[in-house]
């Protein structure tokens, strides 16, 4: 990602066409030792493209990434399944947890 941001950095400095040595003076500048394969694959796969339709093709993709919504619907449609098909419901009734007064405050008051 090192290597993405450097070409990012040298494309917005005005450099179209970011070369291995461009790329090396930035990242040696925050103390990174950059490696040179690493160097000449972001060059090859970026040369010559455009950044910024790049970006609005990653930003599509990720769109299309289901987020964490989906995760907590599966075991809602797992419930569903198991439901008597006769429309009742199974009413689950939650005790109440008791509250003890150590709780509440911790053994420290806010004012005190």
């Amino acid at each position: 990602m090192r290597y993405v941001a450097a070409y990012l950095l040298a494309s917005l400095g005005g450099n179209a066409n970011p070369s291995a040595s461009d790329l090396e003076k930035i990242i040696g500048s925050v103390g990174i030792e950059a490696e040179a394969d690493k160097i000449k694959k972001i060059i090859s796969e970026l040369k010559g493209k455009n950044l910024e339709d790049l970006i609005k093709e990653g930003q599509e993709k990720l769109a299309s990434v289901p987020a964490g919504g989906a995760v907590a619907a599966a075991p809602a449609a797992a419930d569903a399944a198991e439901a008597p098909k006769g429309g009742a419901k199974k009413e689950e009734k939650k005790k109440p947890e008791p509250e003890s007064e150590s709780d509440d405050d911790m053994g420290f008051g806010l004012f005190d």
